[in-house]
């Protein structure tokens, strides 16, 4: 199987099954001398960690983030960085009943399809519990960031829609978002997602959402086009997350119903350089970025694990009928925050050392940058 690794420069493989002895991550291309101790990954994990409220899955991980090589006297020694994480509370028994049935909606068919085998415990590579180890990828990102960039890179992610149910965008606060189980930043809409999921959870069904990740502060000049754009990078990141099915940057799909007017980011003069009107670009004109707020949006499907029987095939090419039982999300999309966190991160990270490698300097050459 290949397919396990992602970035350039700042590059991470993870590895492992959910239902295995362990997950992890190996990252390569960390600089030397970056601070950095177990703390520094665990509270990231933390953030993602299942079982924290009734609307995530109640499997109880601890996430307890081991760091195996590239550390000594907590610094980098910029040899490759790996951490491992233990599974303890895999309850493979749970997922005897669809060993030889095909669930709509995961990947069970075409990984049985293209390899002959499937891990049928909990989806085996396939399983959301990888995401933990992309998670402690991003922590690690995050200090090479800081690193980096002086004043460093503020990166934060909310949850934005959790079925038909959006947000009031006039209501956004950031200072919400930890306060709530949703990484809701309007705490009018917080009480309405509650009701709502526990009706979907005790129903055994699943709903889907979408999350936008916001990074502030990102220097200009970050992107490599044609083919290695900072917001190409940045879709393609998020679509390698577990039941992510669509990706837009700053307007996205709204900018279709704009006039060329009205989408355009008018640009001005400053106390502090160039200035933008407005964002409708997200961040990056021409894969490259602009100094204004990288924003990325992306959609999660529902969880695919539901009771309700629905129709399916068994292995052997019987038509019959399965519903999941197990501790599943009824909302992927809320432990989903974090995931999409550190996938910005990583990205960021392995642009800044793209554009050390090629420019010598982070910010843009030009004289009215920032």
């Amino acid at each position: 199987m290949v397919g396990n690794s992602f970035g350039q420069i700042f590059r991470f493989t993870t590895w492992g099954e959910s239902h295995g002895p362990a997950i992890g991550v190996v990252v390569d291309g960390v600089p030397p001398c970056v601070p950095l101790d177990e703390s520094d990954i665990q509270s990231w994990l933390d953030r993602r960690r299942p079982g924290q409220s009734r609307f995530t899955t109640q499997r109880k991980e601890p996430d307890a983030v081991k760091i195996l090589s590239g550390v000594f006297e907590s610094q980098t020694t910029g040899a490759p960085v790996s951490m491992m994480i233990e599974n303890i509370d895999a309850r493979s028994k749970d997922y005897s009943e669809i060993a030889q049935k095909y669930r709509p909606g995961h990947a069970d068919y075409t990984y049985d399809a293209k390899y002959g085998i499937r891990d049928y415990r909990g989806g085996g590579r396939s399983s959301a519990r990888e995401t933990a180890s992309r998670v402690a990828a991003g922590a690690l990102a995050r200090k090479v960031i800081g690193h980096l960039v002086p004043g460093g890179v503020t990166l934060r992610g909310a949850l934005v829609q959790i079925g038909t149910m959006a947000i009031d965008r006039a209501n956004w606060d950031w200072g919400t978002i930890e306060d709530n189980p949703f990484w809701c930043p309007d705490p009018r809409m917080t009480g309405q997602w509650e009701n709502y999921l526990d009706d979907i959870r005790k129903a055994g069904s699943s709903v889907g959402a979408v999350i936008e990740i916001v990074a502030e502060g990102v220097p200009v000049g970050l992107g490599e086009p044609v083919y290695g754009k900072i917001d190409s990078d940045l879709a393609a990141a998020m679509m390698t997350i577990n039941a992510v099915k669509g990706v837009e940057i700053g307007a996205g799909m709204s900018a279709a119903a704009l006039t060329g007017e009205e989408n355009a980011d008018e640009m001005h003069m400053d106390s502090t350089g160039v200035a933008f009107g407005s964002n409708n670009a997200g961040g990056a004109l021409g894969g490259i970025t602009t100094g204004q707020d990288l924003v990325v949006r992306f959609a999660v499907k529902p969880t695919s694990s539901i009771q309700t029987p629905r129709n399916t095939v068994s292995r052997d090419g019987g038509d019959i009928e399965v519903s999941t039982k197990g501790r599943h999300d009824p909302c992927v999309g809320i432990r989903a925050v974090p995931v999409g966190e550190a996938m910005m991160a990583c990205v960021i990270a392995d642009h800044l050392l793209r554009q050390r490698a090629q420019i010598g300097s982070l910010g843009s050459q030009a004289p009215l940058a920032r």
